[in-house]
């Protein structure tokens, strides 16, 4: 067959290399690296493998026409001469070309066949990528690996990226090769088992905001339901009653009174959750009984409503900057001044008001704050630089804080008006007053965990503390293991 560039082949095809072998990790320099394919993820790897110094040779059905986008210490040949020349092949084609490989059958037997490939959609064929090229060659050594890696980060390095890599094999020898490979590339190998996990593997990249999908379908669900309560008691109250026409306020303020009613609520289902889950470990007087699925789902969700309650509270203060820069502010400001002026006051000075402004931004730009030191300690890399118990103060304790800050900031910003009957308009409560429901149970809540009697057996509970054992000696029954009792929260 014939080669572009001619690079040395290995002087023993059965080298490779083995991260616990008896004689250590053989030098990078040394081993050869086949890939077959010659697209964007082939170049990417490529690269990548050259400046962690292996030798690569790359099989392709055009080689001549291939050779030209790689480096020329790049072995660019046909995928007979490439097979032939390393134990250690990335299988970078699609899943439909596998076949293409048919006739090197005899040359792959007992070779490393690293699938990298994805699908388009989740679970698109009965099997796997993998499972099925296992099925084509069943006399190679078939790991599933790297396909959760682009090929722009394998350029770049996986600090600008994601630095795992999952990978998988019914071969333990070969997952342990190939895991080693994935640490000399930079990258953190993780190990999940046979090769029946490759169908997991391959869903990975395809699934997009698995996480944030009921934390955003709740805010958004959250948002329309406050803006149109806002829109029906302050835009369509008085036009229907006075014939007053406040449709100017849409834009803006019927926005900036949604805003911070759905940050609240958002931070209030953070903190709910976990005191829901207090209160099933209560009842149930264990820690090792399973959380109902619902509630397994939103205690893994606190991050995302923690993050989104952080976003709208950021929008709504950018929205509050912006309110007297809007003209019909100025308006109102000049109406009112002429109104002064015209009823001889000379001094509207209002003692109660001020300072019910003062707290107010005082109380909201601390709520904000202890917001924003949540936001960034969820950050991987901060999270990473922190123990468990200054993570646990920080997110717990700091965010019971923050929300009791910000429950402050609502009720001052309602200060009376909730007892006025002129702020109950189509007989419906004002904002605020809905504003402050999630979030007064939610310190309710807290403080009943934090009653001495309350807290000490949440605290005997969750070390390992169970109400059936002490059932159990006091009836003198033979304790059983059942599957309530194994199973871990």
């Amino acid at each position: 067959m014939e080669t572009i560039s001619m690079m040395g082949s290995p002087k023993n095809l059965n080298e490779t290399f083995l991260p616990n072998a008896a004689n250590g990790i053989k030098d990078a320099s040394k081993v050869t690296i086949g890939i077959i394919g010659s697209g964007d993820f082939a170049k990417s790897l490529t690269i990548r493998l050259i400046r962690c110094g292996y030798h690569v040779v790359v099989g392709s059905r055009s080689p001549k026409h291939a050779a030209d986008f790689f480096p020329h210490v790049v072995d660019v040949t046909h995928h007979e001469d490439a097979v032939a020349k390393t134990n250690i092949i990335f299988v970078a084609i699609h899943r439909e070309h596998y076949t293409s490989l048919w006739d090197l059958k005899h040359l792959l037997v007992g070779k490393i066949l690293i699938d990298v490939s994805n699908n388009t959609r989740v679970d698109q064929y009965p099997d796997s990528n993998a499972e099925y090229l296992a099925s084509l060659f069943p006399d190679s050594l078939i790991v599933k690996g790297f396909n959760v890696i682009s090929a722009w980060s394998l350029q770049l390095g996986p600090k600008d990226a994601s630095r795992q890599v999952y990978i998988c094999s019914n071969h333990v020898q070969a997952r342990h090769q190939v895991i080693e490979l994935a640490r000399q590339l930079g990258f953190v190998p993780l190990d999940l088992g046979a090769l029946s996990s490759s169908r997991e593997i391959e869903n990975l990249p395809l699934r997009l905001f698995t996480l944030w999908k009921g934390p955003v379908l709740i805010a958004i669900s959250l948002a329309t339901f406050f803006f149109i309560y806002s829109f029906v008691r302050d835009v369509i109250h008085p036009y229907t009653r006075n014939q007053q026409s406040d449709f100017y306020k849409i834009p803006i303020e019927i926005v900036n009174k949604t805003l911070p009613i759905v940050a609240i609520t958002l931070l209030s289902l953070v903190y709910l959750s976990g005191l829901i889950a207090a209160a099933y470990q209560l009842y149930y007087g264990t820690k090792y009984r399973r959380f109902p699925p619902w509630l397994d789902s939103w205690l893994q969700c606190r991050k995302q409503l923690g993050l989104l309650s952080f976003f709208f509270a950021t929008v709504h203060v950018v929205y509050s900057l912006c309110l007297p820069m809007r003209r019909s502010e100025r308006y109102l400001f000049l109406n009112m001044a002429y109104q002064q002026v015209h009823a001889n006051v000379e001094n509207s000075w209002n003692e109660e008001e001020v300072w019910r402004i003062e707290m107010y931004i005082s109380f909201g730009i601390m709520s904000l704050g202890l917001l924003s030191l949540l936001a960034v300690t969820s950050i991987p890399s901060v999270n990473s630089a922190l123990n468990w118990r200054e993570f646990s103060f920080i997110q717990s304790t700091l965010g019971y804080i923050a929300l009791l800050i910000s429950t402050f900031h609502v009720l001052i910003y309602g200060w009376k008006r909730a007892f006025e009957e002129e702020y109950y308009r189509f007989y419906t409560p004002p904002n605020f007053v809905l504003a402050l429901v999630l979030p007064s149970i939610v310190i309710v809540g807290k403080i009943i965990l934090l009653l001495p009697c309350v807290s000490r057996k949440l605290r005997r509970i969750r070390r390992g503390w169970e109400k059936s054992h002490v059932i159990e000696e006091v009836s003198g029954s033979v304790p059983h293991l059942s599957p309530e009792r194994i199973t871990v929260m």
